[in-house]
């Protein structure tokens, strides 16, 4: 299933196929494209799937907002559903389950932290941001994507060539614009507000990202009514590197909340 409608909103966003909805949000360089080609899955089999461009990313990419404004705009834009995000776009929707819980019925991240709770680390991530912002700006998106890729982080994950297109339609001042707004140093620590998430979490993390597993973890036990999965053989981008085991989970975890 192919036929995406785009929806009117601050932010850029398309929906797919009837039924309970699904919100899926990208995480850093990336597009809504990337999640599509599990959200077709689901619009397939019974469900509505909104695909969201974050700020300064795809067609949003003249959007400027921090976390806490991006869940305004994302939560306009979708209204009640379950919210997915991988990375960013799961650090966005955690903010969207605390600030509007009435419409998050429920929440899955992958490769996704609430944010750094020690003041002092997260001051100097915000100064690494900032200089890695600048540096977008200087070299140009294609330089940086190679140099962004290229990160331990994502070993093993590779993209074709259209997945490395859709990357470079953005642009680098929008980059520089999420990092400098919603990058992990300017993020406040949600760590001490994961109790009053009162829906149903799923974490995921792929199995050799030690991280994020640890991170999914210490979520699913912090809330709740949490759980966390791994996804073997796959790294950060658990999503893009193991898409049909991504969907399972989430089709597994969907049907135990009954949505």
């Amino acid at each position: 299933m192919s036929d995406w409608r785009p929806l009117e909103g601050r932010l850029a966003g398309w929906t797919c196929g009837q039924g309970p909805r699904l919100v899926f949000v990208h995480g850093f360089t990336q597009t809504s494209n990337s999640w599509k080609p599990i959200a077709a899955r689901f619009a397939a089999d019974g469900y509505e799937s909104i695909v969201v461009d974050a700020p300064g990313h795809g067609d949003s990419t003249n959007v400027r907002a921090d976390l806490r404004r991006a869940a305004d705009m994302l939560t306009a834009l979708c209204g009640f559903g379950v919210y997915i995000g991988y990375s960013l776009g799961g650090r966005l929707c955690m903010h969207a389950a605390l600030m509007y819980p009435h419409l998050v019925h429920g929440l899955a991240v992958v490769g996704a932290s609430p944010g750094i709770a020690d003041e002092s680390e997260r001051a100097e991530r915000r100064t690494a941001d900032n200089k890695l912002a600048e540096h977008i700006v200087d070299v140009g998106v294609d330089v940086f994507l190679e140099e962004w890729l290229s990160q331990p982080l994502f070993a093993g994950l590779e993209l074709d060539d259209e997945q490395r297109a859709d990357r470079r339609r953005n642009t680098a001042e929008g980059l520089a614009s999420s990092l400098g707004h919603a990058g992990a140093g300017a993020q406040g620590s949600l760590w001490p507000r994961l109790r009053e998430i009162n829906m149903p979490v799923l974490t995921i993390a792929g199995e050799l990202d030690r991280k994020y597993t640890a991170i999914g973890r210490q979520v699913a036990a912090s809330v709740p009514e949490g759980v966390s999965l791994e996804i073997p053989g796959a790294g950060h981008a658990a999503h893009l590197q193991e898409p049909a085991l991504v969907a399972a989970a989430l089709a597994a975890w969907l049907h135990e909340i009954k949505y």
